[in-house]
This record gives C-alpha cells, structure tokens and sequence, in this order.
C-alpha cells in the first residue's frame, strides 16, 4: 500500500506563524484544494488568545509554502465569538465554496456556514447561508468537503451538549449532497474508543483518494487543544472507519493532505510550540 503522508517526511516550512506568543495564538487548522491557475487556493484559522477576535483567512500560494492574503472574514460577520477549521472547495462550475465554522456565542454551540465566489477574493464580501446548522443537542464544526464524481461528501465534528461540562467530546459523522447545500446524514462514522489515547474522541482531518484517513484524538478534557494525530481506514460498513493500530503517529493536530499531478502530496498542519502558541506548516512529500 502507498505510504501515508505524514509530518516529517519532507521539509517542514512555517507557511504561516503565530499571530502572537503564548496560549490561544494560533495560525492553522487549514483546508487546501488545487487552483486551476496554478498553486493553491488555502483557508486557515487565526486565533488572536482565546479571548481575542478569531478570523477565517483565505490565501492564494504559488506552492504551498508562500501565502497571499486574498480575503479575510472576521467573527463578527457571522455573529460568533470564535472560528475554527474552515473547508474550501472547487465547484462543478468552477466557483470557489468556502465553508466557514462559528461559535455561537456564551454557548457550546458551533453551527457552519457557506459562500460562494466566482473567485477567491470574492469570498470576502460573499453571502452566507447556513450549510449544517447543528442544533439544541449538537454543535457541528471542522468540516471537510469533497467533491467525487459529482457528488459531494462532508465529515462533520460533532460535539454532543447533553453533559454539561463534557461538551469537548467529539465524533466524526458524514454526509453527502447533490448540490452541497442540502446534505443527507449517514450517521457517526468515527468515534473514541474507552481506555485508548483518543478516548474523548476522534475528529477527522484529511480523506485520502483511496478513502484512508487521519484524525485526531485525545484521551481527556485536559488534552484539549493538544490533539495529536492518527490514522484510520475505511471498515466497509456503510462509510464507517476503523483506527489503524499503532496510533498516534504524530503529535500535530489538524493534517489536511492533498495529492499532487506528480503522484506526490503536499501536506499543512497545526503544530504546537513550547509556549503553547501554534503555527501552520507544511511539507512536500516526494511520490
């Protein structure tokens, strides 16, 4: 089988650094799709401190390391006191669709929302229209978005509020949609497992062609924002996924790979430094 890509199989370059130093300034949780001009179009999350103001950025790069700053979407647009993972994505008719995460505010609800532009930079300005709103017992966030012969397919977060305090939990869910605006369920398709690193819960963060996938994982509410990164593979049970054994393989968080014409992948994720800041890096990793 084809290697998985992973951190520290190519040069590490820091695409993106923290806004700030110490806990809560961060720049990642990236989405990247290929640009038909050439290089890539990239969204990513900045968290200015966890009492700051969090913003969506979109980037134009020649090569995945260099980034140009075309649009840049404030929380306050959405009305929300934080942003997370945001998932861009080419349409059929060669618009751009950027897919933005929301916090609601003094609440644990998180609910996504959707643009869509003629090009990147017009996503600044673009209307949104709620695309997985969550509801009373689910916040809904860190979506990935697919495009596969024409249809669509979307791994969601989702964070149960039953348990107050316990909010943190996490399990992947998946959809899929004939027009990436109204979606059909299919159920949970990755979650913790008791007694193991990822008991709290497994988010997925990347889907291979070949459907393998990594997510990430933590064993406790202490170990949020500390995620690290495993690896699953489809168990052909209707989109189901099934932990690799040998897992975690890397202590990053948010790995989103993307498969290059060449047969190679250039890969973005989140790593943490020593003061609790986080950067966005990425690698070019031969075929």
């Amino acid at each position: 089988m084809a290697i998985f890509p992973l951190p520290g199989m190519g040069r590490a370059v820091v695409a993106v650094p923290a806004p700030g130093q110490g806990p809560g300034w961060w720049a990642g949780a990236s989405s990247a799709a290929a640009d038909p001009e050439g290089g890539f179009v990239v969204g990513y999350r900045v968290r200015n401190g966890h009492d700051g103001i969090d913003q969506t950025v979109v980037a134009r790069s020649p090569d995945g390391e260099r980034f140009t700053t075309v649009a840049t979407l404030d929380q306050s647009r959405f009305g929300a006191q934080w942003m997370e993972r945001p998932a861009v994505v080419r349409t059929p008719e060669g618009r751009w669709r950027l897919f933005v995460c929301c916090g609601t505010p003094e609440s644990k609800h998180w609910w996504i929302e959707a643009l869509e532009a003629d090009d990147p930079a017009g996503l600044a300005t673009a209307e949104a229209r709620p695309a997985f709103p969550g509801d009373d017992r689910t916040a809904v966030k860190d979506p990935i978005v697919q495009l596969r012969d024409g249809r669509w397919h979307a791994w969601i977060c989702c964070h149960p509020l039953d348990v107050p305090g316990a909010e943190d939990r996490m399990r992947s869910a998946y959809a899929t949609s004939d027009d990436g605006w109204t979606w059909d369920w299919h159920g949970t398709v990755l979650t913790g497992r008791p007694g193991e690193w990822d008991a709290r819960g497994a988010r997925l963060t990347t889907v291979l062609p070949d459907g393998r996938a990594a997510y990430d994982g933590r064993a406790s509410a202490e170990e949020n924002w500390f995620e690290r990164t495993g690896l699953a593979a489809p168990s052909g049970d209707g989109g189901r996924f099934a932990q690799v054994e040998g897992s975690p393989v890397v202590d990053v968080r948010y790995l989103d790979a993307l498969a290059l014409d060449d047969g190679g992948w250039r890969i973005w994720y989140e790593a943490r430094l020593a003061d609790e800041r986080h950067e966005l890096r990425t690698e070019r990793i031969p075929g």
